[in-house]
């Protein structure tokens, strides 16, 4: 029977769809969830609360030759992880007081003239990576001369645990909310993708707080943009184009 399925964290059309059977393209383009596509843009990124439509199967049969093997393979299946790894900001870079000002009680007061210093982007070249997905090794390798790993795995996959440099002294391990992403057109969406990019904001809530303002201005310093502290469509774009998503 179809339903409205409510989406939880973690979820992303890809998953809803390879746990129900279906292609993720059938659900994505079907007509009850144009709203929905226009909405988010992206299947891989929606947020909790919103309403999936999750239509009847409809049987499809393929003529084959008798005494024969065939093989079929299922569109969408595995899905694929890009992620670009950056160096935690040494602590020597960060400031003393509290750059934004604090008021004697303790409370955060914004400075209007508060100008960050640009965060450098140092990627991790060439180091060896170790991917866990649900508690199983699922790949290892090494990043590219950019940082950067494309690494498939289960559509359905809900958390993980990048490795990098695994055995090492200087071993790093990143856990991964796979399909936790929050849309770049909520406040929340945002945040996440800040926090991931290094500039010290929670990366969770869907306040406009002093801590965000203080982020999207040290990110908009760092990329060249108007820094005003707030949400804007160029800095949305180049979040999106930073992040990869």
């Amino acid at each position: 029977m179809p339903e409205d399925y409510t989406v939880q964290t973690g979820d992303c059309i890809s998953s809803i769809a390879f746990e129900r059977g279906f292609f993720w393209e059938t659900i994505w383009n079907h007509p009850k969830n144009a709203e929905l596509k226009q909405k988010r843009q992206d299947p891989n990124i929606l947020k909790e609360g919103d309403l999936v439509h999750i239509p009847d199967k409809e049987l499809k049969e393929e003529s084959c030759a008798t005494d024969q093997k065939h093989k079929f393979k299922m569109k969408g299946v595995p899905a694929k992880l890009k992620l670009k790894v950056m160096e935690p900001p040494k602590a020597d870079d960060e400031p003393a007081d509290d750059p934004a000002g604090g008021a004697e009680d303790g409370s955060h007061v914004e400075d209007p003239d508060y100008n960050p210093e640009p965060v450098e982007d140092v990627p991790v070249k060439n180091a060896p990576y170790r991917l866990e997905v649900d508690g199983q090794v699922v790949s290892e390798g090494s990043t590219d001369g950019e940082g950067q790993v494309e690494i498939e795995l289960p559509p359905n996959a809900r958390e993980g645990r990048l490795v990098i440099r695994p055995g090492t002294p200087e071993e790093r391990v990143l856990p991964l909310n796979l399909g936790g992403m929050d849309p770049i057109s909520e406040v929340s969406g945002v945040r996440k993708r800040l926090s991931n990019l290094g500039f010290p904001c929670n990366a969770t809530g869907d306040e406009l707080t002093d801590d965000l303002a203080s982020a999207l201005r040290m990110f908009q310093q760092n990329n060249k943009l108007d820094v005003t502290g707030k949400i804007d469509s160029a800095t949305k774009d180049k979040l999106k184009q930073m992040h990869g998503s």
